[in-house]
């Protein structure tokens, strides 16, 4: 149906000009939009190399680059060169798509695509238009129209959550600023505003919990706000609200670095967008100490700790989640120490797959089982993906204080139904961030637990059950194994040296792993730490400590630059 109604839209002829004077409001990357310029499409780990070519030259067999094409975004990294040949590009590319799509056509009509779509086209406006024949403009206004047209009659069939928030927005944005659609924008407006009261719980959280997502639901309603107060019109309580509890969580979920936790199909966010939206967002609330959207925080210094502490989101919103409960990420300035692997979506099912289990990140798992399993391939997504089940019943975080520094303490109950563990971990930061004290227990909490416990330890033929705690460390971590097998030294780019210890209860190995990020040709190769034993009690604990070398000064003067990313990079 979205097709008939696309299809119905394009024979409309609305929309001659533009009432307002549109003005970007995203960031875009001068680099990516040099490589766009040279005929390097790099997209979602999918490179092409056509130079002079179109960009919708590129056929895609992954709907993930399909999606980053139709969206549009590409606009803001031609923008940020903002020469003549790069918008030439971008002006010969929206043409294009108006021959190729405009009639309905392609992948790119569903609400929340034509939604992102519409708002790249009205912010780079004049961009798109400077220099252009009446004709060009003409078809641009034409095209629009059309699509805004084609949102106010199936913005009701969008996905809720993010899906939804960009088809309203962009319905927003484009009758606020184009001529002849005014009468979509009260629509549009009362639905963001139910959305914002019933999507955006008390804690400024969403229901995937995914970090990124949740900025970019706080980008588009500080968009929403300022296209409103532009045109003199009062955004409604909900959205103002739901933007004042959105901001400190994005706090709490942000390390030193400026990046975002990855968790949940999140990435850390392009740099500076966080930063970018905090500001735009008006609202400087601190972030209280509590869970924000289910994960905790510990700071101090310049090390910031990151953990899910509540369970992973289940049915429709559990597509991209993952088990990652109880998983630990750690930075120190703005050098990501302790990560998790990440999304492999960018890189096809299997790393997809690969991505959300409990191994690919740091925290404990049993077997290679994972704290949440998935399902079987849902009907809920055309694309077949599998849903989380078996999560958590009980997840419970708490936060106290210590003489020198704070304590989180954390348990799950996903190992309990297959065998009959309960995982706890403790967390201490000192109080000047220079070192931390971990602890994980393996527990038994009932009778029935220890039958259940007894029956697994059965089927290693009284082995043990085998665990192991993960460490996924960034690639630009450089580790070694010290003190004899004691102990690894990780080197940071800024200088700075940390030293990961254990009790001597585990064996400690440093083994291969990956960095999954967007934006890469593939995986990038990393290391990770491993404490791994068998546990043949009722209880088993594993210590171990994450603190700097004595001779790591307390200031760091991080002057070491990163490489910007070349598409041929591994």
């Amino acid at each position: 149906m979205h097709r008939v109604h696309a299809r119905a839209a394009s024979r409309a002829r609305p929309a001659t000009r533009f009432v307002s004077q549109p003005e970007p409001k995203t960031i875009g990357h001068f680099a990516r939009g040099r490589q766009l310029v040279a005929g390097n499409f790099l997209f979602s780990g999918a490179l092409t190399e056509a130079k002079d070519a179109s960009i919708w030259d590129i056929v895609p067999d992954n709907p993930v680059v399909a999606e980053e094409l139709q969206g549009c975004a590409w606009l803001d990294d031609l923008a940020a060169v903002g020469d003549a040949k790069a918008r030439a590009c971008a002006q010969d590319w929206v043409a294009d798509w108006i021959v190729h799509y405009g009639r309905g056509r392609g992948a790119g009509w569903t609400p929340d695509l034509v939604g992102r779509r519409l708002i790249r086209w009205i912010q780079h406006g004049f961009f798109l238009l400077r220099g252009q024949e009446k004709e060009a403009s003409v078809a641009f206004y034409r095209s629009l129209g059309q699509q805004t047209i084609f949102l106010s009659r199936r913005w009701k069939t969008s996905q809720r959550g993010l899906p939804r928030f960009e088809a309203l927005t962009g319905m927003i944005y484009a009758g606020l600023s184009l001529e002849g659609m005014e009468e979509h924008v009260d629509p549009a407006v009362k639905a963001l505003a139910r959305d914002c009261a019933c999507e955006i719980d008390d804690t400024g959280g969403i229901l995937t919990r995914n970090p990124e997502e949740l900025l970019e639901v706080l980008t588009l309603l500080t968009l929403t706000v300022q296209a409103l107060t532009k045109m003199n019109r009062q955004p409604p309580a909900p959205i103002l609200t739901a933007i004042a509890r959105i901001a400190p969580t994005l706090r709490a979920l942000r390390h030193a670095d400026g990046g975002l936790a990855r968790f949940h199909g999140g990435g850390r966010g392009l740099i500076g967008r966080l930063d970018h939206a905090l500001v735009a967002s008006g609202d400087k609330t601190r972030a209280g100490e509590g869970p924000h959207m289910g994960f905790a925080r510990l700071s101090a210094g310049r090390t910031t700790i990151v953990m899910d502490a509540a369970a992973p989101p289940t049915g429709a919103e559990s597509i991209n989640a993952h088990a990652s409960t109880l998983a630990i990420e750690v930075t120190s300035g703005r050098r990501p120490v302790i990560v998790s692997c990440g999304s492999g979506r960018s890189f096809g099912e299997e790393w997809r797959r690969a991505g959300r289990a409990t191994p690919s990140h740091s925290a404990v798992c049993l077997e290679g089982y994972s704290s949440s399993r998935l399902g079987p391939p849902s009907r809920l997504n055309t694309a077949r993906q599998e849903l989380l089940v078996d999560v958590q019943q009980f997840v419970q975080a708490h936060f106290s204080s210590l003489h020198d520094g704070r304590r989180l303490e954390l348990s799950h109950d996903g190992y309990r139904g297959t065998h009959g563990l309960t995982h706890a971990r403790t967390i201490d930061l000192a109080v000047d961030g220079r070192g931390m004290v971990g602890e994980d227990l393996l527990t038994t909490l009932l009778e029935a637990d220890k039958a259940k416990f007894d029956a697994a330890l059965d089927q290693t033929a009284l082995q043990g059950v085998h665990y192991s705690v993960r460490f996924h460390l960034h690639p630009d971590v450089d580790a070694t194994i010290d003190m004899g097998g004691a102990a690894i030294s990780l080197a940071l780019k800024s200088g700075e040296i940390w030293i990961l210890r254990h009790d001597g209860h585990a064996e400690m190995s440093l083994e291969p792993s990956v960095y999954l990020e967007n934006g890469r040709l593939k995986p990038r190769p990393s290391q990770q730490v491993v404490l791994s034993g068998r546990t043949m009690a009722y209880a088993t604990r594993v210590r171990w400590s994450l603190a700097k070398a004595q001779d790591t000064p307390e200031g760091v003067r991080d002057l070491v630059t990163d490489d910007l990313m070349d598409p041929n990079e591994d």
